[in-house]
């Protein structure tokens, strides 16, 4: 389990593919007290720590990972957000984050405010994922407040503060990006459909 509190960026260094698998190999501040077996999010996507070289660690992504995630767009050089599982008694200073991606989204828009920013995104409402107006929604393993939720869009404003210290600063029109919604709400969603 995950806060959506980004600890860290790390730097994806090697990308190596193995069938349907991809290995990613990453440099992070943190590295050195990562033992194997370890469950890290990245962009929120939660992977096993798999080997330790120095400061960089490797972790193993499958083919549902790829086809969820963005994942499939990761190039060497690419800064990726970081967060180590949560502590059991610690703050929840974000939201509950479960780092299983449910599906990607598209930024559609960045607006610079004076001080902020306000990023747009879109994504395929086929799948009946739903954000509601000041919900929680975790993107790139982020924790954020949803503002103006639409049927398929969704905007996020953001301090500079996590401007600066997530990958939010690399975001473009057409950066592709991971969405997990509120786990509450798919267990209401889920609950209502029956």
């Amino acid at each position: 389990m995950f806060t959506g509190i980004i600890e860290s960026l790390g730097i994806v260094k090697n990308i190596v593919k193995e069938g349907d698998n991809i290995h990613i190999s990453i440099e992070s501040d943190f590295t050195s007290e990562l033992k194997i077996d370890q469950s890290v999010a990245h962009n929120g996507v939660c992977l096993t720590t798999v080997a330790i070289n120095g400061n960089e660690y490797t972790v193993t992504a499958i083919k549902e990972t790829l086809e969820k995630s963005n994942f499939k767009h990761l190039k060497i050089g690419d800064k990726i957000n970081l967060e180590r599982a949560m502590i059991l008694g610690a703050r929840l200073d974000g939201h509950i984050v479960q780092g299983h991606v449910d599906q990607t989204a598209t930024c559609t828009g960045v607006i610079e405010e004076d001080g902020s920013w306000v990023f747009s995104f879109e994504y395929d409402n086929s799948l009946n994922n739903i954000t509601i107006e000041k919900g929680s929604v975790t993107v790139n393993g982020t924790s954020l407040t949803v503002v103006n939720s639409k049927n398929n869009t969704f905007s996020v404003a953001i301090i500079p503060y996590t401007y600066d210290f997530t990958n939010f600063h690399t975001f473009k029109i057409g950066t592709v990006v991971n969405l997990e919604f509120d786990v509450i709400g798919k267990y209401v969603a889920k609950l209502l459909e029956k």
